[in-house]
């Protein structure tokens, strides 16, 4: 559990849970704007991790072999094809060619007749509160010196409780033996020094590693810088401290809503009610507790009164 709190702004969530002289908090930054979805990041990830292949099924989803997060993909690349109501600057140093003529379209000449890819490399978010951490019996899920939030896959009993907890739905249990598996951010790679593995693969930088604070500013400008060329749509997901999560140790720059990436537009860590609830029910208790005794008391207060009555009466 991290320390006392369930939520609201935590500035230190590795000295909260107990790690004395801690690094510099640690982190993703991905820049979707940039990301050419070659899928560098997921094989890397696979290799280094030795995570068991996906397979190769055919989702109908675009190039998207693999759909989503789960516990045999700690990192996904998402392609979302979208239609271009009008044409869109590009982003500085890239070129921006229509993929196809959407149907019904009047040809190459239509502005609605664009489509253009959002592509994006999704990974575990290593949330300031994290849910699966709280609710976890065992301990298996801990709070790294570098604020990171790691599985220990020999302690996890397969309980399933941080499953529903995670409020971006990235943890996920094997189906062979029921552990519970998500990205560790290569916790034995930063213990030697080195970057993830996804961000050492990555060829276009789309996915940064470094302390989260310098990432936040260098996101800040990157957007700024996006703004200015003219693409208005470019915002940061995940970078905000008193957001529902305390922030994310992995946040994004999108080029659109966060729906359109499978993003929930404001997470809420699942384990922020939990003291009201506690509260609340502790009341309903001693009220039970209070009517149960009253029930017992009553018969023999009328007892009483009656007897009383009864003597004074023979006076």
């Amino acid at each position: 559990m991290t320390g006392q709190l369930l939520s609201g702004v935590e500035p230190d969530p590795a000295g909260d849970a107990g790690h004395a002289d801690a690094p510099p908090r640690a982190g993703f930054f991905t820049d979707t704007s940039v990301c050419i979805g070659c899928k560098a990041c997921e094989v890397a990830c696979k290799e280094w991790n030795a995570i068991p292949e996906d397979g190769l099924s055919l989702t109908g989803m675009s190039y998207d072999n693999t759909q989503g997060l789960g516990a045999s993909t700690w990192r996904h690349v998402a392609f979302i094809e979208q239609s271009s109501p009008s044409p869109s600057p590009s982003p500085e140093g890239r070129t921006q060619l229509p993929l196809a003529d959407a149907p019904g379209s009047e040809g190459p000449g239509d502005p609605g007749g664009d489509l253009r890819w959002l592509m994006s490399s999704d990974v575990c978010k290593h949330c300031t509160h994290a849910a699966c951490l709280d609710v976890c019996p065992t301990g298996s899920l801990f709070r790294t010196e570098f604020g990171t939030v790691v599985v220990q896959e020999d302690i996890c009993n397969g309980c399933g409780y941080c499953v529903p907890a995670c409020p971006y739905g990235v943890i996920e249990q094997r189906p062979a033996d029921g552990r519970a598996f998500k990205c560790t951010m290569c916790y034995d790679r930063l213990g030697a020094g080195q970057e993830p593995a996804c961000a050492k693969a990555c060829p276009t930088e789309s996915i940064q590693y470094g302390p989260l604070d310098e990432l936040r500013e260098r996101a800040a400008l990157r957007v700024d810088q996006l703004h200015a060329a003219g693409v208005t749509d470019a915002r940061l997901y995940g970078h905000e401290p008193t957001d529902g999560v305390g922030g994310d140790g992995a946040f994004f720059l999108l080029l659109d809503e966060p729906e359109v990436y499978g993003l929930p537009p404001d997470p809420v860590v699942t384990t922020r009610d939990l003291p009201a609830m506690w509260k609340h029910a502790g009341a309903a208790a001693l009220s039970l507790a209070g009517g149960v005794a009253l029930s017992f008391a009553a018969p023999a207060l009328k007892h009483l009164a009656a007897r009383t009555t009864g003597r004074k009466g023979r006076r």
